[in-house]
């Protein structure tokens, strides 16, 4: 593995000598520079993972080296160190960009130290600018499986047109990303893409919040109030949770869609409107309408183009790739090292039945990652915070399937055991005296049982 460069600039002699004899024997390459000239000059050909640099220098001094390092790359952590040091040079260096300040003599525990958080911290930026670059070239619907290339190819058909469009699905299946992405397709994407949640707003407030209202309309209208419709004009309206609203409100929206214009509550004014609906529901239309809970004349104006999203159990193999996307997307968003979780916890997690759908999952990603310490999240990590119990309890009542007791009794045997192992690296010995057998015993097991090592 390549060993991080740091360089020196010193124009002592001894500095330079002595902090590359302690930083050559942790480990690091080491350069060296004898004025900030020559140190300018060699970042032409040399990219170092950290500087230490003499504030008190001969010729050009460390800060004005400082501010031409930043100037090149402003990524390399530098560390200024000197012998005359203040708190007024401390604090101007740190505003100029410097990682640290060290006073001379330099402590050999303080140097390694503030190297090796320099360094970290250095690769930490770069693991989340490479991160952020992945992301922004992800598809916001994420997952290559066959319903969701046929999801995508839907969309695509379906932006280009002004047609309106009716997201169909279960909750957390990703039906506000598939509106947004029809917006985006088409030749509206230039103007509003407003958001209408019937179900979140009291019936008594939502033709208000379509329509907007004049001052005076009714107690508490203290001030004209534009209206979604009039606000989305010459955009996109998207009307969410549609089988939440109301009989009275839909025939006003059905007229807004039949004319192109309304008025808002407590006016008399014609308001014209350019508007394309998208709607949403996770309720079946088709059966509100045959028990009169939805009108039907709205239900086909705004069923031209159906767009049904798949539920996670229908494309449990894009699993692996949601939870990537959502491990990286946790990272960026907190600026922390990515986690990674296990194999075997992956599969479970795509036995799982995910009843709340995409949402649920990225909900016990964060989880996991926020509440389990080590960088490798596993199956016990799961159990001990109730992940996805039905499942991982399923590996328990696997047994319950075999017809004999030898059956059961050599199947738990043998996860028992590879499990041990996987968690003493494979180690016969340590596994051995960790579940407190003969190591000859466990050997004829691990043969008997044809127990073979993975990852």
């Amino acid at each position: 593995m390549a060993r991080d460069t740091v360089l020196i600039v010193d124009d002592e002699e001894g500095i330079r000598e002595s902090l590359s004899g302690i930083l050559e024997d942790d480990g690091y390459s080491v350069l060296t520079a004898s004025s900030g000239e020559d140190a300018i000059s060699r970042l032409t050909e040399i990219q170092p993972d950290i500087i230490f640099l003499d504030i008190w220098l001969t010729g050009i001094s460390g800060l004005d080296t400082l501010s031409k390092i930043k100037n090149i790359n402003s990524d390399i952590p530098v560390i200024m160190i000197s012998g005359h040091g203040n708190i007024e040079m401390a604090v101007n260096a740190i505003k100029m960009g410097a990682y640290d300040f060290l006073e001379k003599p330099l402590s050999l525990e303080k140097v390694l130290l503030v190297a090796s958080r320099a360094i970290e911290k250095k690769r930490l930026k770069e693991e989340n600018r490479n991160l952020k670059a992945f992301m922004k070239n992800q598809n916001i619907l994420i997952g290559s499986s066959s319903v969701m290339q046929k999801l995508r190819e839907q969309i695509e058909l379906a932006g280009r047109s002004n047609g309106r469009v009716l997201i169909l699905g279960e909750s957390g299946t990703g039906k506000e990303i598939a509106a947004r992405l029809l917006h985006e397709k088409g030749n509206r994407s230039n103007f509003p893409f407003v958001e209408v949640n019937c179900a979140a707003i009291p019936q008594e407030l939502i033709e208000s919040e379509l329509f907007g209202h004049e001052k005076g309309a009714f107690t508490g209208a203290s001030e004209r109030k534009i209206g979604k419709f009039e606000l989305a004009d010459k955009g996109t309206l998207f009307l969410d949770e549609i089988g939440d609203m109301s009989l009275q409100t839909q025939a006003k929206v059905l007229r807004v869609i039949e004319t192109q214009f309304f008025q808002r509550v407590g006016g008399s004014k014609n308001i014209s409107v350019d508007v394309r609906i998208i709607s949403a529901t996770n309720k079946n239309l088709q059966e509100d309408v045959k028990n009169q809970r939805f009108r039907e004349d709205l239900y086909f104006r705004l069923n031209v183009i159906p767009l049904q999203l798949p539920t996670l159990r229908e494309k449990r193999e894009d699993i692996p790739e949601l939870i990537e996307y959502f491990v990286n997307k946790f990272s960026i968003d907190n600026g922390v090292k990515a986690k990674t979780f296990s194999k075997d916890l992956i599969k479970i997690f795509m036995e799982y039945d995910w009843p709340g759908n995409i949402r649920e999952l990225k909900n016990t990603v964060e989880r996991l990652l926020i509440m389990v310490p080590q960088e490798v999240i596993t199956i016990r990590d799961a159990e001990r915070l109730g992940v996805c119990e039905n499942s991982v309890n399923a590996r328990g009542n696997q047994f319950f399937n075999y017809s004999t007791l030898k059956e059961a009794k050599d199947a738990f045997e043998a996860e028992f055991i590879k499990r041990k192992l996987k968690e003493h690296n494979w180690n016969i010995s340590r596994t051995a005296d960790a579940i407190d057998v003969e190591r000859s015993s466990l050997h004829k097991k691990i043969k008997s049982l044809n127990i073979v090592e993975t990852e």
